[in-house]
Formats: C-alpha cells, sequence, structure tokens
C-alpha cells in the first residue's frame, strides 16, 4: 500500500483555500512525521490530526534486536539429541504465524494444505508455486523465531531435478524459508542430494504423502506391514544419507515411528505417528476447529474458534442491523473550529 503524506486541505473540506491557508500552520518538515501503522499511516509528531492507531495489523518495528536466536536446522539438532521435544505447526498468514511465534513455538511450515484449509481446495494437488510463495512470504514476515520450512507444492519437483532446484531456490531466496519440504523417501534422494548440494535445507516426508493421494488409494495409514515397515525405515535412511535435515513421518503406526526415530541420526517429526517422534506437528486448524470436518484421530482440539468467531460474528450483524454500532463514542467528530466554520458556510446545514 502506497504512503501517503497528510495535507490539511483533505482535514476540512468545507473549508475556503483561503480561509485554510490563514488557519493551517506551516507544512511540517519530513521528519515530522513517523511511521507507526502498517506502513501506510503516518502519525504528524505536531499535534493530534491523525489517529495513532488504525484498524490494521500492527507490524513490528524494523531494526529491533531478537528477542532470541533464531531456530534454525542445528537447533532441532541438539533438541534431538538433549532429547527436547520439537514443537511445530503450519501458519499460512502473517497474523497467524507471528501468535505461533510469539507462543515460543519451535518450527513453523508452511504447508501446502493451505489448499484445503485456506483455498477451498478439495485436496494439495490442485495447490500452485506462486500461492506456495505468496503464502511463505507473508509467514516470513512474521517470524522472528521459528523454524521457517516451506512445502513445494505438487509438480514443483516432479519434473526433472533442475527444475527442482530452480523453484526451491525461489522459497529460500524470494520468499525467505531457511528450508524445504518435499514428499517421498528413496526416490527422492538424489533431488534431496543436489538441493542440500545447492545449500538448500531439506526436511523429508514419508509415510502418508498427501500429494500421493491417488496413487496410495485415499488416505491410508501407511507402514502396516513387516514389508512396508522395512521400505519406510530405508526411505528415512536415503533422506538422511542424502542430506534432509529432518524428516516428518505422517500416519505411520507408533511402534514404526520409534524404530525410525531411535535409527535416525535427523530430527523426526510426526503427525499421527505417535508420542515417540523428536517432534510433533499439526495443522493450525485443526486445534482451533476450522476445519469444518470432523477431527481426525490424531489431532487435538485446544480450542473452538468456530465456535469463538461465529458468536462474535452473530453479536456484531444484530448490532448494526439494530443500531448499536457505531456509537458517538466510536465516531470522528470536527473540531470546534471546523463545525463553527462549517455552520457559517451552511447555516442551512442539519447537524448530524
Amino acid at each position: 500500500m502506497a504512503q501517503h503524506t497528510p495535507s490539511h486541505s483533505s482535514l476540512v473540506t468545507v473549508l475556503s483555500r483561503q480561509a485554510l491557508r490563514s488557519r493551517s500552520p506551516p507544512h511540517p518538515p519530513a521528519h515530522a512525521y513517523t511511521k507507526n501503522v502498517s506502513g501506510c499511516i503516518r502519525t504528524y509528531l505536531g499535534g493530534a490530526a491523525l489517529e495513532k492507531t488504525m484498524s490494521v495489523t500492527q507490524l513490528r518495528a524494523r531494526g529491533v534486536p531478537q528477542p532470541v536466536p533464531r531456530v534454525t536446522a542445528d537447533t532441532l539438532l541438539q533438541k534431538k539429541l538433549s532429547s527436547h521435544p520439537i514443537t511445530a505447526i503450519t501458519a499460512y498468514d502473517y497474523p497467524t504465524a507471528r501468535l505461533v511465534d510469539d507462543a515460543g513455538l519451535d518450527m513453523v511450515l508452511v504447508g501446502d494444505s493451505l489448499g484445503m484449509v485456506v483455498l477451498g481446495y478439495e485436496n494439495t494437488l490442485p495447490v500452485t508455486l506462486e500461492e506456495m510463495l505468496h503464502h511463505t512470504r507473508a509467514v516470513a514476515r512474521a517470524l522472528r523465531r521459528a523454524f521457517l520450512v516451506a512445502d513445494m507444492p505438487y509438480g514443483s519437483y516432479h519434473a526433472s531435478i533442475d527444475d527442482a532446484t530452480r523453484n526451491a531456490l525461489r522459497f529460500i531466496k524470494d520468499a525467505g524459508a531457511q528450508a524445504v519440504k518435499i514428499e517421498g523417501g528413496s526416490q527422492r534422494a538424489e533431488l534431496v542430494r543436489r538441493l542440500t548440494e545447492a545449500e538448500i535445507p531439506v526436511v523429508g516426508h514419508i509415510g502418508l504423502t498427501p500429494q500421493s493421494v491417488h496413487s496410495m488409494g485415499g488416505y491410508r495409514v501407511q507402514g502396516k506391514t513387516l514389508a512396508a515397515m522395512d521400505r519406510l525405515a530405508a526411505d528415512a535412511q536415503a533422506l538422511e544419507d542424502a542430506g534432509a535435515v529432518a524428516i516428518v513421518l505422517e500416519g505411520i503406526p507408533r511402534e514404526l515411528a520409534a524404530r525410525i526415530t531411535h535409527q535416525a541420526a535427523v530430527p523426526t517429526i510426526g503427525i499421527g505417528a505417535g508420542p515417540d517422534c523428536d517432534g510433533q506437528i499439526l495443522v493450525f486448524h485443526d486445534l482451533f476447529n476450522l476445519t469444518f470436518s470432523p477431527p481426525t484421530k490424531f489431532t487435538r482440539q485446544y480450542a473452538d474458534a468456530a465456535a469463538f468467531f461465529t458468536s462474535a460474528l452473530t453479536q456484531y450483524r444484530d448490532d448494526v442491523a439494530q443500531h448499536r454500532f457505531p456509537t458517538d463514542a466510536e465516531s470522528y467528530h470536527l473540531s470546534r473550529e471546523v463545525q463553527s466554520a462549517v455552520a457559517t458556510a451552511h447555516p442551512r446545514a442539519r447537524k448530524a
């Protein structure tokens, strides 16, 4: 949004230009304004003509010292080695990510699950690279502490390793991510190796991989047979050997997740994989009943945001419909000087 320097003529349109010039103080110098609201509203320090806050999100001031060190891939590894659980959650926009960061979680994933919980798609497959970059940028602007991982969407790393590398670079260079996440096991090892050589940290993802929904025949728990367990354990080892900094284990039996976690030298992050992983991740909307669907077995609802929002929206609707909002106290008023000028210029005008 463009920045605007407030003009006195825009504040008092009822006065003539001559009267306005006679009443207005000299135009303030540039340093007399301070940007304090979302980069688009400036407050004049010499008076109270403009509001100090507006109905928009307050951005953090740039240049403010970091309160705590930034979480990195090495931080996650140290937590595994010291048996301190890694806390992770998804986020898709600035305010949500800021709340997550302020709450002190270790890792934030801009997941392609945004296709379902934010964009209303049936599954994650339609999500585009540009959509993921857009949401990753928004989250990156909010985070000061958490380790930021971005999902590479379906089709962005499947055609060729060269294309995948170019796309992954955009997440790091253009969107502000610290790592990318890709789905798949041994078949992705060469890609993980190439991305690692390009100095792009990679988080692997095995087990129930949502981008493989059609080939899996739906969202089904994986690794339920001895052969399947061995394949997934081998997948985890292949990703680790290729340079993955962490591995997400989704929708697999607890016993298998414990086995992989014990054998892996890198952190494992579980979702529907039991409590023995090095960390846990959930979709933000699942925690707050914002998915408009029954909860899955492995999620836990910590608050009912749907009921909270619905109640507030209903109250707002009723207050507007019954003329209870806004009140006079929630309205702006002309100064006495301007009211007098208006009365003189328009003597027949009815008082609002």
